[in-house]
Formats: structure tokens, C-alpha cells, sequence
């Protein structure tokens, strides 16, 4: 796209100071008898903030041109931002000699400079976000393209989704199906934002995760998340759970993907990276609390499995913070599921030992002053899981009695 602004941008050059030449020219004629006697530059702004004379030359096209501001000035703020646009992008050693052949033009000759100035504006008017996604998926459509353009073209895509309007415009002009094409590309990083795209895409918008997962997208992700390249492991599972997010059709297919036992070998394995076993762990969450605002559901078996139950525990002894915080608030969905044994989370899992174990050691990290708002506000949600969990065990009296004590 650049490379077509600067053919027209040289094109433009010309036919700018042509134009700028006969405003002065036109506005000198205009106040030939005033004491300044010289030419000057005048911008669009400049003219609307001033009256116009009554009295003008009707055979004068100068004239005409200086009264057709509003008409030339396109995209761009004035006629002056035009030309400094169009200098800025060209040959300075052309001016001199532009200057002088403009001046032997003839009036019918200008008035054609004219029409085409308003041509050029409209093939450099900013193109809408609609277009710009079609630019884009263009590109990715185009066999011949380099690896470089499609890194661009999916750069550009990655931005524009955010806005939802945007993301269903994505929908419309076949950009899922494209993106989802890219999924099985050689590239490690086309692989990784072609995914990262459509996470953004489908988060909190149910037409497109519906799309998405009609077009097989789920199954790809989740081999993705399994990726010796920890990036695009990342960026997969965030997409996985953009897809899944509150939607119950897209939660079925992952269970028969055997997405409970990716997320149970991720959360019980140390290896792993700990951005996927942060994500994994949210999206434990996030899938308990969908079961508990569809209590008609069955629950899935994976919420009463003591050996993934017992992955989710565990990870409250991490030294990472946002992890505890994020299995935190997973144990407290879990807590309220149906199916979920208090006594399983406590001689199993030992739970209580956890949740003891965690509350000493941010009372370690709140002598920290950089972080010790952080550390109480997980604190605050530790003594709420304390307290659901204890109720469910209906232990809740004896132990604040104990912890009064």
C-alpha cells in the first residue's frame, strides 16, 4: 500500500504546486491594489476563517480554484497538508523546474490540473477499517506472496479485530476460513498470530466462535498448545479458551477432544511453561463457573477426578503470585460444584494444609511494599476459599473459633 502512495505521491507533486501557484497567483490578482503588493500562501483553514469578497473575477479559473477549497481538500486537513504531504514524499530537485512550467499553462489547462488533483485525492483518502481487512486477506490469499507480506498482513489483522464490529466484518469477508487455513502453515509464527487473531476475534463474541468451531479451528488449537515452541503453545490455548468461553456447544467439543486431560497434564507438570499453566488454570475456572450458571448440566467427570483436583491444589505452593491467585479463584468455583467432595479436596488433595501454607507465606510478601496491595487482595480471596471450603465440610464454626483462638 505504501508502494502505491509514492507512485501517486510523485504524480501529486506536480499538480499540488500547480495548484498552490495559481492560489497566489489568484489571491494576488485579488488584492493587487492593497498596500502588500506580494504573493501569499493561503490554506484551507486560512480561507474559511476569513469572509470572501464580494467582488471576482468570473473568467478568472484562478479564482475558481481558490473557491473550490472545501472540494479539493479530501482526506487531509488543508490544501497545505496536501502538498507538504507530497513534497515530503518526493524528489525535491523537481520543484524549481515545476514551478516554472506551471506558470505557462493555459486557464483550460488548470481547470483539467483541477479535476485530476480530486482524482488523486480520492485514491489517497485513508481506506476504511472493512478495506483495510480485505487488503489483508487478500494478501494471505495470494500464493505468491512472501513470508515477510504475510507476517505484515496478519500484523495489520491483529490490531483491526479488537473492535467487535470489526471482528464479525473479519466473518463476513472469509477471513475465519483463511485464518484457520493458516493454522497448518510451515511457519511457526504465522502459525502462532494466525491463531493469536482468532482468539482476539472470538472473545466474548458468540457468532464468531460459533464460525470458528463449525470450521474445525478446536481440534488444530489444541495440537497446537502441544508445540515444542512455547509461543505458539501460549497463544493456542488462549485461543482454545477465547473459543470455549461461555459457550456450552464449544465446551462439549473440547471434552471430546480429551481437553480435560490437556489440561490435566499441563497443571500437573512442571516442565511447562508457567504463561500456559496460568492459562490452563483460568480456564479451569472460567469452565466451572459456566457449570454453575447452567446447573442443568451434567458436570463434566473431570470436576470430581481427585488426581486433577489435586493438580489445582498444588498449585497454591507456587512462588508466582498471579498463578496462586488464578488457582485461587479456580478452587473457589470448584468448591461450589455439586460433584466436588469437600473430603476429597481435604485428605486427598489436603487443601487445608495448602490454604494454611499460602496464608503464611503472603503474610511474608505484604512486608513487601512493592507488593503488598497485590499480596492482601489474594489474601482476601484465600480466606473466602477458606471459608466455602470449611462450610462445605461443615467444619465452618469449629475452625473460626480455632482461628480466633
Amino acid at each position: 500500500m505504501n508502494t502505491r502512495r509514492n507512485r501517486i505521491a510523485s504524480r501529486a507533486l506536480w499538480l499540488m504546486i500547480l495548484l498552490m501557484i495559481t492560489m497566489a497567483i489568484g489571491r494576488a490578482e485579488r488584492v493587487n491594489n492593497s498596500s502588500s503588493a506580494g504573493l501569499f500562501w493561503s490554506t484551507a483553514k486560512e480561507d474559511e476563517d476569513q469572509p470572501r469578497k464580494a467582488e471576482r473575477n468570473d473568467d478568472s479559473t484562478a479564482a475558481a480554484i481558490v473557491n473550490d477549497h472545501d472540494e479539493l481538500d479530501g482526506g487531509f486537513s488543508s490544501i497545505d497538508g496536501m502538498l507538504q504531504w507530497a513534497i515530503g514524499h518526493s524528489d525535491p530537485a523537481t520543484l524549481k523546474e515545476t514551478a516554472q512550467d506551471v506558470q505557462r499553462l493555459s486557464p483550460s489547462e488548470l481547470k483539467k490540473r483541477q479535476m485530476e488533483i480530486k482524482e488523486l485525492m480520492l485514491q489517497l483518502k485513508t481506506p476504511s477499517d472493512a478495506q483495510l481487512i480485505q487488503i489483508a486477506i487478500d494478501d494471505l490469499n495470494n500464493s505468491t506472496l512472501s513470508l515477510e507480506d504475510s507476517h505484515r498482513a496478519l500484523q495489520e489483522l491483529l490490531i483491526l479485530v479488537e473492535p467487535i464490529d470489526n471482528a464479525n466484518d473479519l466473518s463476513k469477508l472469509g477471513g475465519l476460513s483463511v485464518l484457520v487455513g493458516q493454522l497448518n502453515h510451515p511457519d511457526t509464527d504465522i502459525r502462532k498470530i494466525s491463531a493469536w487473531i482468532l482468539g482476539k476475534a472470538s472473545q466474548n463474541n458468540p457468532l464468531v466462535q460459533k464460525q470458528v468451531l463449525e470450521l474445525g479451528a478446536l481440534s488444530k488449537l489444541m495440537k497446537m498448545v502441544k508445540s515444542s515452541f512455547v509461543e505458539e503453545a501460549v497463544k493456542a490455548l488462549y485461543t482454545v479458551s477465547s473459543l470455549i468461553r461461555n459457550n456450552l456447544a464449544g465446551q462439549e467439543m473440547f471434552y471430546v477432544e480429551a481437553g480435560d486431560l490437556m489440561l490435566q497434564d499441563i497443571l500437573g507438570n512442571l516442565s511447562f511453561d508457567i504463561r500456559l499453566r496460568r492459562k490452563a488454570v483460568s480456564l479451569v475456572g472460567d469452565l466451572a463457573k459456566c457449570q454453575l450458571e447452567n446447573m442443568h448440566k451434567v458436570e463434566p467427570p473431570l470436576f470430581r477426578d481427585r488426581f486433577f483436583l489435586k493438580s489445582v491444589v498444588d498449585l497454591t505452593a507456587s512462588a508466582d503470585l498471579d498463578l496462586q491467585e488464578k488457582a485461587l479463584a479456580a478452587i473457589k468455583n470448584l468448591l461450589q460444584l455439586r460433584t466436588t467432595e469437600a473430603l476429597v479436596l481435604k485428605d486427598f488433595c489436603g487443601l487445608d494444609t495448602a490454604l494454611e501454607r499460602l496464608r503464611q507465606q503472603l503474610q511474608e510478601v505484604m512486608l513487601e511494599e512493592d507488593q503488598r496491595d497485590y499480596a492482601m487482595d489474594v489474601e482476601a480471596l484465600r480466606r473466602e476459599v477458606e471459608l466455602i471450603f470449611f462450610r462445605k465440610l461443615g467444619t465452618v464454626g469449629t475452625r473460626l473459633c480455632w482461628n480466633k483462638l
